[in-house]
């Protein structure tokens, strides 16, 4: 199976040794998501503000794969605060249509950056 990286400027760089997605086969998977401009400023003001980036940034490593966000069947959402867990979810909903993609969300003590959150995804090329 042939690996491709996915790189786009309409998400940030990645900080350390991978690549902003891969394609594989038919499938894209994206790197976890921080809110992080493209320009990159850091979002930490608000978790809701916060996972609109995360999201905007998830879509943007998709759509240089070659998907939509209706292509996606996982996300893996890492909170640093579970209490903002509806703030989140309701920016999430934006996102998503159904069938909703399956989903896991964990609560962690820290991300890269001291970001609040990250958000990574999974799709299947139609």
């Amino acid at each position: 199976m042939i690996r491709r990286p996915i790189a786009t400027a309409e998400a940030p760089g990645a900080i350390g040794p991978y690549s902003q997605g891969v394609r594989a086969g038919g499938l894209v998977f994206t790197s976890g998501q921080i809110p992080l401009t493209p320009s990159g400023d850091l979002i930490q003001d608000d978790a809701a503000r916060a996972a609109r980036q995360a999201l905007e940034n998830v879509r943007a490593v998709l759509a240089a794969g070659g998907a939509t966000m209706k292509d996606v069947v996982k996300v893996t959402v890492y909170l640093t605060d579970m209490a903002q867990f509806g703030a989140v979810n309701e920016v999430y909903a934006q996102f998503f249509a159904e069938p909703f993609p399956a989903r896991t969300c964990v609560a962690v003590a820290g991300l890269p950056r001291g970001a609040l959150l990250e958000i990574e995804a999974q799709a299947v090329l139609q």
